[in-house]
């Protein structure tokens, strides 16, 4: 029942406190999306990574879905800017303030104390870059302990292997900024890859693709729902066209054209050839016993990555082992700090 629970990002009654005492919250600070896990609660808040701001007075005029709303659609004096960038903070104040927003918004903060707070990173993250999250988070919670872990690693809770035991799991997981790959056992890495290209680089192919092979230029957000629509990354796999808008490089008017799911593959292969290569790389350097029990297994494909079209296939095909989407690609890193909030809990990490 309690793996079913945790599973599902709700977790058991004893662990809900009382009102005048703040509530752990685990954060998913994505590239592209921010997740919130506030414990006895589960997945509270799930907004875009975007902070929209005044240039002339630097002053924050929306964040999270409003703020995306504006992305490639605002006059001069205002720009939606995404703070984060391959999985790190590019901006420090408008983290600080886009994770105060958030945290406000959820009102978890106690009368009596500051909620703990569990935020992830990718597994290459320098000191530096480690130092600026806990920064951030320390800012904009204001109080309470701040906890920093590896994605793959929480990802891998949440997706609901079990990397306590002495058994060999593994795990990539694609999100907006970082490819995170990574074996797991006796609750910790042993050996990993981290990426700077995911879905965001993805969604950079398909408009540079549609800007060189097809004349027309679009924007962040139309090359993301192209993606989403008719993308595949396994030749053949999908056979869908749709009509895609934006400025034609030539005359500079506007302009619609169909694009095919076969020429989203040819767009995408490059990058995703690079997640199977850092992959192999990663099933190279893991010792043998893992090794075989991974065979046995297989590998959770999870993050927004893992819901293109044929990308579980095309992995397996290429590594000659089978690969599975997790059940909730989306959710799985903010569901596993509510995981790891628990045991950090109840003493056990």
């Amino acid at each position: 029942m309690l793996k079913e629970n945790c599973k599902k990002g709700r977790l058991p009654e004893r662990l809900v406190v009382r009102s005048n005492m703040a509530n752990d919250i685990g954060i998913d600070l994505g590239t592209a999306n921010v997740l919130i896990n506030v414990q006895g609660k589960g997945i509270v808040l799930d907004e875009p990574s975007v902070v929209a701001i005044d240039t002339k007075t630097n002053k924050v005029l929306a964040v999270g879905s409003e703020a995306y709303k504006m992305v490639g659609r605002t006059p001069g004096s205002i720009r939606a800017i995404r703070p984060l960038k391959d999985g790190v903070i590019a901006d420090f104040d408008m983290t600080e303030q886009m994770l105060t927003y958030f945290i406000k918004k959820l009102n978890v903060k106690g009368f009596m104390s500051k909620p703990n707070v569990l935020i992830c990173c990718p597994t290459n993250t320098t000191d530096i870059e480690r130092k600026a999250i806990r920064q951030a988070a320390e800012k904009a919670n204001g109080g309470g302990k701040i906890y920093l872990e590896e994605e793959p690693k929480v990802a891998a809770v949440g997706a609901g292997l079990d990397i306590f035991r002495p058994y060999g799991s593994m795990v990539i997981d694609i999100g907006g900024g970082t490819s995170d790959i990574a074996v797991l056992s006796m609750g910790d890495i042993v050996v990993s890859r981290s990426l700077r290209i995911a879905g965001d680089r993805l969604n950079q192919d398909i408009a540079n693709y549609i800007r060189k092979e097809r004349g027309l230029i679009i924007g962040e957000n139309t090359a993301e729902k192209v993606k989403k629509t008719i993308g595949t990354v396994l030749k053949g796999h999908r056979n869908e066209e749709m009509e895609v808008r934006g400025r034609d490089m030539v005359n500079g008017l506007p302009q619609a054209i169909k694009v095919t799911s076969d020429e989203i593959e040819v767009a995408l292969h490059d990058t995703m050839m690079a997640v199977v290569s850092a992959t192999h790389d990663v099933l190279s350097e893991t010792p043998p016993e893992l090794a075989a029990d991974i065979i046995d297994s297989g590998i959770v494909l999870t993050g927004g990555g893992a819901m293109i079209d044929g990308a579980a296939e095309l992995l397996s095909d290429a590594l000659s082992i089978p690969v599975n989407v997790a059940e909730t690609p989306l959710d799985d890193v903010a569901v596993g700090t509510g995981i790891l909030l628990e045991q950090i809990q109840s003493g056990k990490q």
